[in-house]
């Protein structure tokens, strides 16, 4: 029984002590899965690691391989510009038509028969390359050849006299009549002139601004030389008419407002960065032999700001009566004192009066103040046309040029269009005026011959 007993005890013990031993693995098991997950989870980011400094170290290669490559190349470049000489920059001009290219530095100290090979773009001869039949771009010219072109500067060849020199007519070498302006080189002012003048004349290409032609900088001698205008200023033609300057009639001073308001458009929407003229007036707008406009004179000019709106804090510069007032009171500059200067303009195209005129009535010496009020006024507007036009007009465009020009006055400059709106606003009012004169108009006293527009 005892045997019985034990033997039945022992095979009761029997399942237990297999599910302990079977408990006991699997525990060791459990253990030995996590061990194992922790070294693979090691492993991996030690993998990681590797990884990103592997990355680390190809980039910082590859950034010191172009570094080196560079330097080669910029270390080569100067030797060869030491080998071909004493240039301060290359590849300012080239052989074929010696253009100037305005962003590159120019020594203006030093003079073209010295330094041929500066200016004329790598010509191992000190003499300049030979003059073509016609000046294609903006070439450098000697003083000698100025001097020669202008009969020794004489004053029977002045043909203006600015703010910042006398212009001489002149005839170049190839023949070509050129304007040449011969800048008074007294302060800094002058200097910034010539240089403004000819980085962007060198740079803006368009109909409406009267070309560059070349220019001077010989020892201290500073010359611009410029297409010729035979039919002088727009301020000869309203204030000072003459046999040689007559009175424009109606139809050509829609054109001449239409010519500038498409310059200071160009200047204003499609020249990188955007330029500002800052004095933009009568005797800066020159006239064609078929009395087409072109504005001139960018020696005030200034860079605008590539924001909307952007103004420039600058010193105030220009000519009284053609001042924004918010430009004239706290010097702060956008393309809307441009328009501001243009509606000027406009309102002596429209009436031929000045913009400061201290002989007049009292009420009446500036014309903006005297104009503003009456340019809405229909009744009033007729009153205010220059007599010069003899009545010689179309009173629906004198209604709608009227209100263009009181808008571009408006002292809140936020008020003022843009140009491109005042050019949309005018191409209409030069179109019916063609289609008038192709039809025998008489209301126009000359008929003109004029591009598309």
């Amino acid at each position: 029984m005892e045997d019985s007993s034990n033997i039945t005890a022992i095979a009761a013990a029997m399942p237990s002590g297999q599910k302990n031993h079977t408990l006991h693995h699997k525990h060791h098991g459990d253990d030995h899965f996590h061990s194992k997950s922790q070294i693979h989870q090691q492993h991996s980011s030690f993998l990681s690691f590797n990884s990103t400094i592997i990355i680390i170290i190809s980039v910082v290669s590859v950034v010191v391989v172009l570094a080196l490559f560079l330097l080669i190349v910029m270390l080569r470049r100067l030797k060869s510009v030491r080998k071909n000489g004493s240039c301060k920059e290359s590849g300012s001009t080239s052989n074929s038509s010696s253009r100037f290219i305005a962003h590159n530095a120019i020594d203006f100290n030093s003079s073209p028969d010295v330094k041929a090979k500066c200016l004329y773009g790598g010509s191992i001869s000190r003499k300049p390359p030979p003059t073509p039949s016609r000046y294609k771009g903006v070439q450098v010219f000697t003083y000698k050849a100025l001097e020669l072109a202008t009969d020794n500067f004489s004053e029977v060849n002045v043909i203006g006299n600015g703010g910042f020199g006398v212009v001489y007519k002149g005839i170049l070498a190839d023949g070509t009549v050129a304007a040449i302006k011969r800048l008074q080189r007294d302060g800094k002012q002058g200097e910034r002139a010539f240089r403004m003048e000819v980085d962007l004349l060198s740079r803006l290409n368009s109909p409406y601004l009267v070309e560059l032609l070349g220019y001077c900088a010989d020892q201290h001698h500073r010359l611009l030389i410029f297409e010729y205008m035979p039919n002088g200023t727009l301020q000869q033609h309203l204030h000072n008419p003459s046999s040689q300057y007559r009175p424009l009639d109606w139809g050509t001073r829609l054109r001449v407002a239409l010519d500038c308001a498409r310059a200071l458009e160009f200047l204003h929407e499609h020249a990188v960065p955007t330029v500002i003229h800052r004095d933009f007036k009568c005797t800066n707008i020159l006239l064609d032999q078929n009395l087409r406009a072109k504005v001139s004179d960018f020696g005030l000019a200034k860079m605008g700001s590539d924001k909307i709106n952007g103004q420039i804090s600058t010193r105030v510069l220009g000519t009284t009566g053609y001042l924004a007032p918010e430009y004239a009171s706290t010097g702060k500059l956008t393309t809307k004192s441009d328009v501001y200067s243009y509606g000027v303009v406009l309102l002596q195209l429209l009436t031929g009066r000045v913009p400061v005129d201290i002989k007049r009535p009292p009420g009446e010496h500036v014309l903006v103040s005297w104009a503003l009020p009456r340019l809405t006024n229909r009744d009033k507007v007729d009153v205010m046309v220059d007599p010069a036009i003899k009545g010689q007009y179309s009173k629906k465009d004198l209604i709608q040029v009227a209100a263009i020009a009181a808008m571009c006055v408006q002292p809140e400059a936020d008020y003022r269009p843009l140009m491109v709106d005042v050019v949309q606003s005018l191409i209409p009012l030069v179109k019916n005026l063609n289609s008038s004169n192709s039809t025998g108009s008489s209301r126009f006293l000359h008929q003109l011959s004029s591009p598309k527009y």
